[in-house]
């Protein structure tokens, strides 16, 4: 039987993937501007952050090919894995959970300066403590969606809310094979009742004011392959269907500022064992911490 290492253990980088800048000059590459810090705070995002140059992307394309078997030795170790979460039998959408555990580049992702250093700086100059890797593919021709939604209105087992999310693409992510939408100001708007991740579109109308409804107006946002985007926990955001002959395939990770506390006694996250008792702070194997600014 062949033994699977579970690199959650590991809490640094254990490829060559990445380096660790040693001092806080060569941090200094990688840090935001005050406009791109200002526009996430005034919009509820930011976007065009170059996170991965083309050999990285390689390495991620290839252990996704390899993690996407369900045969795959480590398949166990997902917390989520949807071959197709589409509510729509003529599309799919590859969702998955976990899969820093599995492969050493999609763990070291989250060790990224450029990925750590900018989310350090957009959750307020604060510690940068994990909290859940995605994945979402939508091959050519019928790629689905992915519905309106606030990310918070998933993550109320935490608080305070103090939570950032990061979509990187591995692909071209265009307005035809189903780019990223955000709803720019909807960050402001409170939190909203949560709908079916893949399922209707606009099934999160139902529970906006008229208001609301009448200030929705979604802006693509359209990037190169390796380049992200950083959202705000209450930005409303959602992709249409992928129609194009491309596929488009990216990653998501979502951190919260250390200190952060558990707000249940019950499931933390979908899949797992994981519980960390109401009130108590998020920390331990799970949810490691990626960027310390001392």
């Amino acid at each position: 039987m062949q033994l699977v290492e579970d690199l959650a253990d590991r809490h640094e980088l254990i490829s060559d993937l990445f380096k660790q800048p040693k001092s806080p000059e060569e941090w200094e590459q990688y840090k935001l501007s005050d406009e791109q810090v200002a526009h996430f705070h005034e919009h509820g995002y930011v976007s065009g952050i170059k996170l991965l140059d083309e050999s990285q992307i390689n390495v991620l394309r290839k252990e996704l090919e390899e993690i996407r078997d369900p045969k795959h030795p480590a398949h166990e170790l997902f917390y989520e894995f949807h071959g197709n979460q589409s509510t729509d039998p003529n599309t799919v959408l590859f969702h998955s959970l976990g899969h820093w555990r599995i492969t050493e580049g999609f763990h070291d992702i989250l060790w990224n300066p450029a990925f750590t250093m900018a989310a350090s700086q957009l959750l307020g100059n604060n510690n940068v403590r994990f909290w859940h890797d995605q994945l979402f593919c939508k091959p050519s021709n019928h790629g689905g969606v992915v519905a309106w939604h606030q990310d918070y209105s998933f993550w109320i087992r935490t608080m305070p809310m103090q939570h950032l999310t990061c979509w990187t693409g591995l692909d071209d992510a265009t307005t035809e094979n189903g780019c990223l939408y955000y709803v720019p100001g909807s960050h402001k708007w409170g939190l909203l009742q949560k709908p079916e991740l893949a399922g209707k579109m606009e099934g999160l109308m139902e529970f906006m004011t008229d208001e609301q409804k009448a200030n929705f107006n979604p802006v693509p946002i359209e990037l190169k392959k390796g380049y992200g985007s950083f959202h705000h926990p209450l930005m409303i955001h959602g992709s249409y269907e992928n129609k194009s002959e491309f596929s488009r395939r990216a990653f998501v990770l979502n951190v919260f500022s250390d200190g952060t506390l558990s707000d249940t006694d019950g499931e933390m996250l979908r899949g797992t064992p994981i519980r960390v008792p109401k009130g108590e702070k998020m920390d331990g194997k799970f949810f490691p911490l990626l960027f310390d600014k001392k």
